[in-house]
C-alpha cells in the first residue's frame, strides 16, 4: 500500500459516504458531484488494494475491510481536527468545541446539571450537544463527528471499536397527565391501554425492543392508536393536553413526575431496565476539557440517580 497516496479528501469522502450510506447523499452533503465522490472512493480503493463499499440493492454497504478502515479514517480526521483546534487556541486563545451526543433522556435529566458544573470549571471550551436516536449518535461518534455519546449501552454488535463506561441503570415508565382516568381505575392499566392513544418509542430507538417485549409478555395485543416519536417536547405537550399514555425512559419525565404535572401508571417495568453511560471510540484519548466534562457528567448522573432512588 502507498500510504503517501491517501489524502484528506479520500478520508472525508469515505467517512461521509459511510455516514450517509449513500453516494448521492454524501455528494449533496459535501456540495460536490456524485461522479467526483465515486472517483475519489475508487482512488482510495486502488490505494488500499481492497473494496471499501459495494452495491446492495438500490443503495450501498460498507465492506468488512471498509469497516476496519473506517475506524482509523474517523480517528485520523478527529486527530486532524484537534490539531487545527490546538493551533487556533495558540493563535486566538479560543478553546476547541467539544462535540457531544446525548439521548433525549440524558439531555433532559443529566446534561443541564452537568453543563452547569462544567461552566463552573471555566475551561472556556465551547460545547455542542446533539440529541437524537442512539444508532444515529453512535454512527456520528464512529466517524469522528462526535467525541462522546451519553446514553444507553448499545447491542454488542454495535459496540465494535467503542468503549462504554456505566453510570447508572434506567427503566421505562408509562407516563400520563395528572388526573388521568387510568390513575383511578382498578386492575392493571395494561388491560386498558388499547382505549387510549399510545406514544411509543420509534422502531429504531434503543428502548423499543424492551418495550415490545414487556407488552408481549403481559399479553398486550395490537394497540390501534399509536404515535411513534423520540421528541420529548412533543411527547410532553401532547400528553398534558390529552389522555394519551407516553412510554418513555424515566429520566425524560423525572422532573415532570416530581413536580406533579405528570404521573407514572402503576406498571412494573423493571424488565426494561438497562445501563446508561459514556461511549467513546476505543482509539481516542480524551483531551483535558473533555475529561473535565466527562467528570461533571458523572457527578450530575450520580446526583440525579440518588434523587430518583429516594422514596417519594
Amino acid at each position: 500500500m502507498r500510504e503517501s497516496g491517501i489524502k484528506v479528501r479520500h478520508l472525508q469522502m469515505f467517512v461521509e459516504v459511510a455516514r450517509q450510506k449513500s453516494v448521492a447523499k454524501a455528494a449533496a452533503g459535501l456540495h460536490i458531484t456524485q461522479p467526483a465522490v465515486t472517483k475519489t472512493i475508487r482512488e482510495l480503493e486502488q490505494i488500499l488494494g481492497v473494496a471499501v463499499i459495494e452495491r446492495e440493492g438500490r443503495g450501498i454497504r460498507i465492506t468488512r475491510q471498509g469497516e476496519v478502515f473506517l475506524r482509523h479514517a474517523g480517528a485520523a480526521l478527529t486527530a486532524l481536527r484537534q490539531g487545527i483546534d490546538s493551533v487556533s487556541i495558540e493563535r486566538s486563545g479560543e478553546a476547541p468545541t467539544l462535540r457531544i451526543g446525548a439521548l433525549p433522556t440524558v439531555s433532559t435529566h443529566i446534561m443541564p446539571r452537568a453543563m452547569q458544573l462544567f461552566m463552573d470549571e471555566k475551561t472556556w471550551s465551547r460545547v455542542k450537544i446533539v440529541t437524537g436516536e442512539n444508532a444515529v449518535l453512535l454512527e456520528q461518534l464512529r466517524v469522528g463527528d462526535l467525541e462522546l455519546v451519553i446514553g444507553r449501552l448499545a447491542a454488542a454488535d454495535k459496540m465494535t471499536g467503542l468503549t462504554f463506561e456505566h453510570l447508572y441503570s434506567e427503566q421505562v415508565v408509562f407516563a400520563v397527565r395528572a388526573g388521568h382516568p387510568l390513575l383511578a381505575s382498578t386492575g392493571s392499566p395494561l388491560s386498558r391501554l388499547s382505549d387510549y392513544t399510545i406514544l411509543m418509542p420509534t422502531r429504531t430507538a434503543i428502548i423499543r425492543p424492551f418495550v415490545d417485549n414487556l407488552l408481549l409478555v403481559n399479553g398486550v395485543g395490537h394497540l390501534p392508536d399509536q404515535i411513534e416519536t423520540v421528541s420529548d417536547a412533543f411527547g410532553r405537550a401532547f400528553v398534558q393536553m390529552s389522555d394519551a399514555v407516553w412510554i418513555i425512559s424515566e429520566g425524560v419525565v423525572a422532573g415532570d413526575i416530581e413536580n406533579g404535572s405528570l404521573a407514572k401508571l402503576p406498571i412494573d417495568t423493571r424488565e426494561t431496565r438497562g445501563p446508561v453511560g459514556l461511549t467513546m471510540r476505543a482509539d481516542t484519548m480524551a483531551s483535558l476539557p473533555l475529561s473535565i466534562l466527562m467528570q461533571t457528567i458523572r457527578e450530575a448522573a450520580s446526583e440525579a440517580h440518588q434523587l430518583m432512588s429516594e422514596p417519594s
